[in-house]
């Protein structure tokens, strides 16, 4: 694995160490002997966009969860029970994780985390068989995200999110070398919300537009896309293949309060919209039409942190792997039911 070494303001390299507060210190590349013993992943194949590229690159945020899984409502101005536990998360790793975990071989993630953690996160990446290409910001700490978690039936969270170093992921850490041997190209939504990283996003989709590489967007966050606003989004994802919002996330976008007619109406801007809706399954819209309703598949809700993840990363193997579209989001509602029955938005680590 080459660990990115900076190419944006004052990166690193990720080197040693083995938890959240391990240092990383450095001013290049590196070749990690871990990365054949740990991923088992084949080299990637030559050739940038080429017909024979079989990879997915994920781009997005790497942080640190802190998630607190409590009963009943939070006792404001005083002590609330809970059972806490710090986990590696981030909408773009968690992605790349459960792509891996569902079979795509050969799953890199580019990304940006503050040296405090940098080492910690690229050993987690490397024992789920993720290829990381992470840039160190010596200037500021990996985001942090506390997860209140809802220990009821639903299992539903409530983020506090300081994005920290994932917001300063910009257009000078990206190399078009980075699509060598890549078939799909994944943009976590959490992208668009920091001037640096919306600058990323239009350098890589043009360099994947110029070698005839897909790409796929999730929204990552109704809370942010609302200050965002749904015009601004629509006109800086053009030219994104495969869309995949939660339910709220679509109403949101198109001030449609039925999930399929937002559905629907999303696919008029973008060629593929998956929508997701949660423990009603997904909807898979074309052409300004809702063409099929996939099922989701029972499960008993722990923690509901990083379904979302889980569904893209196994829809996005799956397509990889030549599924169609319907099956791909069958792929998903499965590994989003295996997701919420965890603790955090990782897939379990390989045996």
């Amino acid at each position: 694995m080459t660990v990115a070494g900076g190419a944006g303001p004052g990166g690193g390299v990720v080197s040693g160490g083995s938890g959240p507060g391990s240092a990383a210190t450095g001013t290049g590349s590196v070749e990690s002997s871990a990365e054949s013993a740990q991923t088992g992943a084949e080299p990637a194949q030559t050739g940038v966009g080429s017909a024979v590229g079989r990879g997915l690159l994920v781009v997005g945020d790497v942080i640190t969860d802190v998630v607190a899984r409590h009963r009943g409502p939070l006792a404001a101005g005083t002590d609330t029970t809970a059972s806490i536990r710090t986990v590696a998360g981030g909408a773009g790793a968690n992605v790349a994780c459960w792509a891996a975990h569902r079979g795509a071989a050969d799953v890199r993630l580019l990304g940006r985390v503050g040296a405090e953690a940098a080492v910690w996160h690229e050993r987690e990446l490397v024992a789920q068989g993720v290829r990381p290409q992470l840039v160190v910001d010596p200037l500021v700490p990996t985001g942090t995200v506390i997860c209140m978690v809802d220990g009821g039936a639903a299992a539903e969270r409530t983020f506090l999110t300081d994005s920290g170093a994932s917001l300063r992921l910009g257009p000078a850490d990206w190399s078009d070398a980075l699509l060598d041997g890549v078939a799909r190209l994944h943009l976590s939504g959490y992208l668009l919300f920091s001037e640096p990283s919306r600058a990323l996003v239009t350098v890589a989709l043009k360099a994947a537009r110029a070698h005839g590489v897909p790409v796929s967007l999730d929204p990552a966050s109704a809370g942010f896309l609302a200050e965002l606003g749904a015009e601004r989004f629509l006109t800086l994802v053009e030219g994104v293949d495969v869309l995949l919002p939660s339910r709220d996330e679509a109403c949101l976008l198109t001030g449609l309060a039925d999930a399929a007619e937002a559905a629907a109406e999303l696919s008029r801007h973008v060629p593929l919209v998956v929508a997701k809706q949660g423990h009603e399954g997904a909807l898979v819209a074309r052409s300004g039409k809702v063409r099929s309703h996939v099922p989701a598949v029972p499960a008993m809700p722990r923690d509901t942190t990083g379904a979302g993840d889980a569904f893209t990363g196994a829809f996005l193997a799956a397509l990889l792997a030549g599924a169609g579209p319907e099956d791909a989001a069958a792929e998903g509602c499965r590994a989003g039911a295996r997701a919420v029955e965890r603790v955090g938005g990782r897939p379990p680590l390989p045996s």
